[in-house]
C-alpha cells in the first residue's frame, strides 16, 4: 500500500492556507469593486451615457456588462496569474509554460464572455417582463440552463482546454474493466477517454461527466501513469456510485433550492439598493454591482451547508465504490497516493472542513477504507 509522504504533508498544508488566503482577498476585492461601482455613482452615470448612445436595452445591458466585467478581469489579473501559474509552479505542481497559461486565459475569457453575454442578457430580460416573480422566472431558466450545459459541456466546451482520446490498445484491459463497471452499476456511457492533463500539471484526476448520450468515463493520464488499475477502478466507481444513488438530481434539486431562496432575499433587498443608489429598478443595467454583491454575500453564506450537502452525498458515494468494488486496501492507496501526487492536505483543520470543503477531508476517506477492510 502507498505511504503518505510526511514531507509533502508539509507543504500541503502551507500550500492550503496560502490558497484560502489568496481566496479571501479575491471576495475582498470583489466585493470592494462593485461598493466602489454602486457608492462613487459610477453604475448609473455609465447607464445614462452608453443610453444617450443608444437606448436600446440589449445593447446597454451587454455594453454595461463589458465595461464592468472588463475593467474588473483586468484588475484581477495580476492576483489570477500569481494564484493560477505562479503559485503552482512554486510548489512543482504545473508543468505549463508561461506561453501555454497565456493561451489557457484567452480561451477561458472567450468562452467566458460569449456565455456571460448569452446568460446576462437572458437574465436582464426576465428581470424586464416578469416583474416581482423575476426571482421565480430566473430560478427556473437557471436550472434549464445548468442541464443543457451539463449535456452539452463535454462535447463542445471540454475540448475547447483539452484533449480527450480513446484509451488504445496499451489500456484495453483498463478500459473493459472500467466499462464493465459502468455496467454492473446500470449506467450507459459513451466509453473511456484520456485527457492530457499533464500538458498543464502534475496532479491527477478522474471523472464521469455528461447526461444522456454524452455520459463518458474520462481519466487523466497523470492518473494512469501514476496509479494502478485497481485503484483507477476504485476511484471510478465512486464517480459512479454518484449515479447508481441518483446524486446529480438530488444535488440540482437542492441547488434549486437554494438558488430559489437566494433570489427571493436578493429581490427584497434589492428594493432598498434601488432608492438607495438611484436605479430605476430592478431590471437597470446599472443596478448589475448590486445584485453582484448580494449574491455573493448570500453565496458566502450558504457556502457550509451547500458543502455539508455535497459531503453526504460524497460519503454515500464512498461507500457504494467499497462496496461495488471490495477493494478497500486499494481505495484507501488511491486517496493516499491523490494525497502525495496532489498535494492535499489529508488532515484539514474542522473549521475548514466546515467552510472549505465539499468532500470528505482524506483521512476520514482512507480510515472508512481500512475499517471496510478489517470487517
Amino acid at each position: 500500500m502507498t505511504q503518505l509522504d510526511t514531507q509533502r504533508q508539509e507543504q500541503a498544508k502551507h500550500y492550503a492556507r496560502i490558497k484560502r488566503r489568496l481566496w479571501l482577498v479575491d471576495q475582498g476585492l470583489t466585493l470592494l469593486y462593485a461598493f466602489i461601482w454602486l457608492l462613487t455613482g459610477w453604475a448609473a452615470s455609465t447607464r445614462a451615457w452608453l443610453d444617450g448612445i443608444w437606448g436600446n436595452d440589449w445593447f446597454i445591458v451587454a455594453a454595461f456588462a463589458a465595461i464592468f466585467g472588463g475593467i474588473y478581469f483586468l484588475l484581477n489579473l495580476p492576483l489570477g496569474y500569481y494564484a493560477g501559474y505562479v503559485l503552482p509552479h512554486r510548489f512543482e505542481l504545473s508543468t505549463q509554460s508561461l506561453k501555454d497559461w497565456i493561451v489557457d486565459q484567452v480561451k477561458s475569457l472567450a468562452v467566458s464572455a460569449v456565455l456571460g453575454l448569452v446568460l446576462i442578457e437572458l437574465v436582464y430580460l426576465v428581470l424586464r417582463i416578469t416583474g416581482d416573480a423575476w426571482w421565480l422566472w430566473l430560478t427556473g431558466g437557471l436550472l434549464l440552463v445548468s442541464v443543457l450545459l451539463m449535456n452539452l459541456a463535454p462535447i463542445l466546451l471540454m475540448p475547447i482546454f483539452n484533449k480527450f482520446t480513446p484509451l488504445g490498445d496499451d489500456h484495453a484491459d483498463l478500459a473493459q474493466r472500467l466499462m464493465r463497471l459502468a455496467d454492473k452499476a446500470n449506467t450507459k456511457v459513451r466509453g473511456v477517454f484520456k485527457m492530457d492533463m499533464s500538458r498543464r500539471t502534475k496532479q491527477a484526476n478522474a471523472f464521469l461527466t455528461g447526461i444522456g448520450s454524452t455520459r463518458r468515463i474520462v481519466l487523466g493520464d497523470t492518473l494512469i501513469d501514476e496509479f494502478s488499475p485497481d485503484e483507477i477502478e476504485t476511484i471510478l466507481a465512486h464517480e459512479l456510485g454518484h449515479h447508481v444513488q441518483h446524486d446529480v438530481p438530488w444535488l440540482i434539486g437542492f441547488s434549486t433550492l437554494v438558488t430559489a431562496l437566494g433570489f427571493f432575499l436578493v429581490s427584497l433587498a434589492m428594493d432598498w439598493a434601488i432608492s438607495a443608489f438611484g436605479l430605476t429598478g430592478v431590471a437597470d443595467p446599472a443596478g448589475l454591482p448590486a445584485l453582484m454583491i448580494l449574491l455573493s454575500l448570500y453565496q458566502l453564506v450558504t457556502m457550509p451547508i451547500e458543502n455539508a450537502f455535497s459531503r453526504w452525498r460524497e460519503g454515500k458515494a464512498d461507500d457504494y465504490a467499497l462496496k461495488a468494488t471490495h477493494k478497500p486496501e486499494a481505495y484507501a492507496s488511491a486517496f493516499t497516493r491523490l494525497a502525495n501526487q496532489n498535494l492535499s492536505d489529508i488532515d484539514p483543520e474542522p473549521w475548514v472542513v466546515f467552510l472549505f470543503y465539499n468532500h470528505p477531508p482524506l483521512n476520514a476517506r482512507i480510515a472508512k477504507a481500512e475499517a471496510w477492510a478489517e470487517s
